[in-house]
């Protein structure tokens, strides 16, 4: 490894732990010195990186040019392409701490590459090489991909944050341990049966049940949190359960007669 480019106190004393010995360079050092350059960075910036070192003529023929941003195909790094550089996009499907913690957690990882089709086989070997399980999205598909994954693990984080800050008001301090077991079969059973694993009382019909849950936590937002810390409990709780509702229809789980019952209590403006 040539060098690291590393712009804040947190990141470049990551760099200094993950990989000792290992010079803090500038981009175009690294891009300079180096055969396989990986551009790992928030995906607003992908694309000014990439025109901005093409701009300096700083890529060059032959050299290999990654990115590991999931919301982007191969035309982010058209300007590389354009200079001769072999270019592809590989993005582990995984959260990353930033620790050694991470390192276990690519084996087996599946990771979406994309590349020319000559050069696909570098782009999936050095998947391989990291461990993963390469598997290909096009570009045009990008959007959806990324989308999905968000949706599933960024705003599954928002979720359970939300239902252990609501047992936190209760007087519930160890929300974690009360949650992990049942979240953890649910999610099980999600993964391994889709729908059929949803229980509850949507898939119930028990609409008295969901507006008193809906009463509870518009309370308990008025009582505990005046100041509107906490209005995104019952807000998200409405938008899932309408979600909910809408697949146990279509699933046929609840009739249409219920689910119009459901849909007055949880919007009835």
């Amino acid at each position: 490894i040539v060098g690291i480019y590393a712009v804040s106190a947190a990141s470049r004393e990551r760099a200094q732990v993950m990989v000792p010995g290992v010079p803090l360079a500038s981009v175009d050092d690294i891009v300079a010195s180096a055969e396989l350059v990986i551009l790992a960075v928030p995906d607003d910036a992908l694309a000014g990186l990439v025109s901005g070192v093409a701009s300096r003529q700083g890529w060059r023929m032959g050299q290999i040019v990654l990115h590991t941003s999931g919301s982007y195909g191969l035309e982010v790094l058209a300007p590389a392409a354009q200079a001769g550089a072999i270019t592809g996009a590989l993005h582990p499907v995984m959260t990353f701490s930033g620790t050694s913690l991470d390192l276990p957690r690519l084996v087996g990882c599946p990771m979406a590459v994309a590349a020319a089709p000559a050069f696909l086989p570098i782009v999936q070997a050095l998947a391989v090489e990291l461990g993963g399980e390469p598997f290909s999205v096009i570009d045009s598909d990008r959007p959806v991909y990324h989308a999905a994954l968000a949706h599933s693990a960024n705003h599954l984080v928002t979720l359970v944050t939300q239902a252990m800050r609501a047992l936190n008001t209760i007087g519930i301090e160890d929300a974690a341990a009360v949650l992990r077991p049942l979240l953890s079969a649910a999610l099980e059973r999600a993964l391994n049966e889709g729908e059929g694993a949803l229980t509850g009382p949507i898939s119930r019909g028990d609409v008295g049940t969901v507006k008193t849950h809906l009463n509870a936590l518009d309370s308990l937002e008025q009582a505990k949190h005046p100041d509107g810390r906490d209005r995104d409990i019952p807000a998200s709780y409405r938008a899932l359960a309408r979600a909910t509702t809408q697949r146990c229809e279509i699933n046929s789980q609840i009739t249409p007669e219920v689910a119009q019952q459901l849909y007055q209590v949880i919007d009835p403006d």
